[in-house]
């Protein structure tokens, strides 16, 4: 057992706006940032997929957080190549040309497109249908960084 110092009251603790709401966001576009990439097995172990977090910063919802999965592996092919074509869309909107690490992703701001995907098993929940500049504007696509020479050589 640790002892605490003081004593904390629930009820000095300040609430979060939008605190232990899980309802879906209506259907609609959303600025986000991206808040974290990571990148995972498939139940099967069969593919891989990336499961990015979306913070939403606006118009409204602010402070909400979607989670959408992008297929890069799969043992069925159209799986795979549409998930390429969402990843793509993701990294076009955020002027990424060349990824190598789902860290290139982490803090980017966009518009991603969320609908509502129902079900009784699981209850409802959003789903990120599409991805675009955060301004309407695409950034244009960030070079590869030059390799680095190792420090003999230089």
């Amino acid at each position: 057992m640790a002892r605490l110092d003081e004593e904390i009251s629930l009820l000095s603790i300040p609430k979060k706006e939008n605190a232990g709401s899980y309802e879906p966001l209506p259907d609609g576009w959303y600025d986000v940032t991206i808040g974290g990439c990571e990148i995972k097995e498939t139940k099967a172990g069969t593919g891989k997929y990336l499961h990015v977090r979306y913070d939403v910063t606006g118009p409204s919802h602010s402070g909400r957080v979607v989670f959408g999965n992008l297929n890069i592996r799969n043992q069925n092919p159209k799986a795979e190549e549409i998930g390429r074509q969402q990843l793509g869309e993701l990294m076009d909107s955020v002027g990424i040309g060349k990824l190598s690490d789902t860290d290139q992703l982490v803090g980017n701001r966009l518009k991603v497109k969320l609908t509502t995907r129902r079900s009784e098993q699981y209850g409802d929940s959003n789903e990120v249908k599409g991805w675009k500049a955060a301004d309407g504007i695409k950034p244009a696509a960030a070079a590869a960084p030059a390799a680095a020479k190792p420090p003999w050589k230089r």
